[in-house]
């Protein structure tokens, strides 16, 4: 395994982080515990969980992954051993059965206090907005609509914050499916009222969505917020199984067809090519996709989600495929003539 620090830390973690938004849906208890496991074994110390997870969200489930990491976690007594990230919940229709509190003080309180019980941890390294209060750009949406009825917050937000990371409660924190406005906002408040520094930011990167690149990569570089990468494997699709007809009746999008982010024709086009890519050079369109991500100067840790064992060992394995500059050159190309067909 490859380390790095959290920025602005000492705190060291895998550049493979392990993603588990799928335990407690399509991935039992005891899965989840192998997973963990195997990739603690293999040296990856970063786990990604959030108070929303499993997905697709719903009442009867939401918390069920948390649930698992913290059973994991008492079993196995590793608690200093791993970073754990989790994350609270933006507003919307999506997360009404949670709280329709947005991010308020009396609601980063109850979420960290229901979170640490699911983790069966005293604290979290670190704790993340998992998308902006305002109606802005997310998720693949590609038109700017203008949000009127939101008052600016940030400030609100760091204050409550910082007064859990003075009680030991999280360590640090972080922001999730925000934009460069969003990132600099926060920039500000920290430099100009000295409260908490948001150290990383967890957007969808990939080959097939790379828009993190128009201006967050020049946010993350100078600023050094470290970008936690996910869906590197954009819902499956970079593995190239949609299009050769071997995904299982159990795959994600098999499952959950409304996941289209990654689906379009234009999508399927570029994956098709990238493909192509990886044969020529006898890699697997997994670890192609992988070692993509894992080499950009601005991602700080690759977060891979995977329901089968064999996936999981492949993803891992990515760590050790270093791609050339003439590979990298030829991915740009098709980039050139496809651009983010996933937003």
């Amino acid at each position: 395994m490859k380390y790095t620090t959290l920025p602005h830390t000492d705190i060291k973690v895998s550049k493979i982080a392990l993603g588990s938004m799928t335990w407690g849906n399509q991935n039992t208890e005891a899965e989840g515990h192998e997973q963990l496991d195997y990739a603690f074994d293999k040296g990856v110390n970063f786990i990604d969980s959030a108070e929303l997870y499993p997905v697709p969200a719903n009442a009867e489930t939401q918390g069920k992954t948390s649930e698992i990491i913290g059973s994991w976690l008492k079993k196995t007594g590793r608690r200093d051993k791993v970073v754990l990230a989790s994350k609270i919940a933006g507003p919307g229709d999506y997360t009404a059965h949670i709280r329709t509190t947005g991010f308020s003080p009396k609601s980063i309180t109850e979420a960290i206090d229901l979170e640490l019980k699911r983790l069966q941890t005293d604290y979290i390294d670190l704790y993340q907005l998992h998308w902006p209060e305002r109606d802005t750009n997310r998720f693949g949406q590609r038109l700017y609509k203008y949000d009127t009825q939101w008052d600016d917050n940030f400030n609100e937000i760091l204050h409550s914050l910082d007064k859990e990371i003075q009680a030991g409660r999280i360590r640090h924190v972080g922001i999730s499916n925000e934009n460069s406005w969003g990132a600099m906002r926060y920039i500000q408040e920290h430099k100009t009222h000295d409260l908490p520094r948001m150290l990383t930011i967890q957007n969808a990167y990939s080959m097939l969505c790379r828009s993190f690149e128009t201006d967050l990569a020049e946010v993350a570089l100078r600023e050094h917020i470290g970008l936690l990468a996910y869906s590197p494997m954009a819902f499956g699709v970079l593995s190239g199984k949609y299009i050769t007809g071997k995904a299982e009746d159990d795959a994600r999008l098999a499952l959950f067809p409304r996941f289209a982010r990654y689906s379009s024709a234009q999508a399927t086009e570029a994956t098709r090519r990238y493909m192509e890519i990886a044969e020529a050079n006898n890699l697997s369109l997994a670890a192609l996709s992988l070692a993509f991500v894992n080499q950009q100067p601005f991602v700080t840790s690759t977060i891979i989600g995977a329901t089968k064992r064999y996936q999981l060992e492949e993803n891992i394995a990515s760590i050790d495929v270093t791609l050339s500059d003439a590979i990298l050159d030829e991915i740009d190309a098709i980039h050139n003539e496809i651009p983010n067909p996933a937003a």
